[in-house]
């Protein structure tokens, strides 16, 4: 009897603690198998920060906060990234959170950290989801071939980690389009229609390993008309979208200009009606009034 385990298989193991037992305060995140180690802190806790062991670690942090008009965040690299979070603590502001990337044996050395801080930049300013306050992207040092396959794989279970602990800022949820042809063809991927007729929208969307995608040309309310005080933030996201240039202006509305992942129907359609939505009923499977919810109930069955 074969024991081997199949190649689809790509689950990763990631161990979180709670440094004080409390879900906001600092927290430690590691990887099975991976050098990294992850430190969060929030601004209220630096000084308890700065006594612990990875402050004095060689490795990049980023800072992550708020400004009037939307987030912001902050890439760097030092060699003790505590000596640099202090400075950073008497010299801005607007930072409420801080992650410090390091390894558990301080295995990384300076060229390396400055590999990876440039990497980090160019994700986060092609993504677009978060500003940066660097006022220019960092060139990359020069290193081995080896070295280089090493920061990348070592980046690549970073950016794994990150949205586990609520730093999604290097998530890309753009995605390439799919010709109608292929998605016709392929009946395994369930297609989506969101109609609003009182302001003439039509948006189509199809769920994909396990994302609700809304198709490019997909049409959108030109501004957001909803509540800007509700909790679930969509109108953030709205604006976000608007700025990332994923909703474009066409005559009286805004199209998708790309295809897009959201994390639920109830999101997308929010997106697409500049309004909360609950997806789950306003979504119907292309060409029937089935809803979404009434689709994912014949899943369960």
């Amino acid at each position: 009897m074969s024991t081997s385990i199949p190649a689809s298989i790509k689950g990763r193991s990631l161990e979180l603690y709670f440094i004080d037992g409390k879900p906001d305060g600092m927290l430690t995140a590691e990887v099975f198998n991976w050098t990294g180690h992850v430190l969060m802190v929030p601004r209220t806790q630096i000084a308890n920060a700065l006594k612990r062991e990875e402050a004095s670690r060689t490795g990049v942090y980023i800072l992550v906060g708020e400004q009037d008009d939307g987030p912001l965040a902050y890439i760097g690299e030092a060699e003790e990234v505590g000596k640099r979070l202090k400075d950073h603590a008497k010299n801005k502001d607007w930072w409420t959170s801080a992650v410090l990337v390091t390894t558990s044996a301080d295995a990384l050395h300076k060229a390396h950290v400055k590999y990876l801080e440039s990497r980090l930049v160019e994700i986060a300013e092609d993504v677009r989801v978060t500003p940066l306050e660097n006022g220019n992207s960092p060139p990359r040092p020069s290193l081995s071939e080896a070295s280089i396959a090493n920061m990348e794989f070592f980046l690549d279970t970073l950016l794994m980690l990150l949205p586990a602990i609520r730093v999604d800022m290097f998530l890309d949820r753009k995605r390439p389009e799919k010709e109608s042809s292929l998605l016709s063809q392929d009946a395994d991927i369930p297609m989506f229609q969101l109609t609003n007729k009182r302001h003439g929208l039509t948006a189509t969307a199809r769920l994909e390993n396990g994302e609700f995608i809304i198709l490019a040309g997909s049409e959108a309310r030109m501004e957001w008309a909803g509540d800007t005080t509700d909790k679930t933030s969509y109108w953030k996201l709205f604006g976000e979208l608007v700025g990332q240039g994923v909703i474009i202006p066409d005559g009286s509305k805004r199209v998708f200009a790309m295809d897009y992942a959201f994390s639920s129907s109830s999101a997308a359609g929010a997106v697409v009606n500049g309004r909360s939505t609950r997806g789950p009923t306003e979504w119907k499977v292309k060409g029937t009034n089935k809803t979404y919810r009434e689709w994912e109930l014949d899943q369960l069955d």
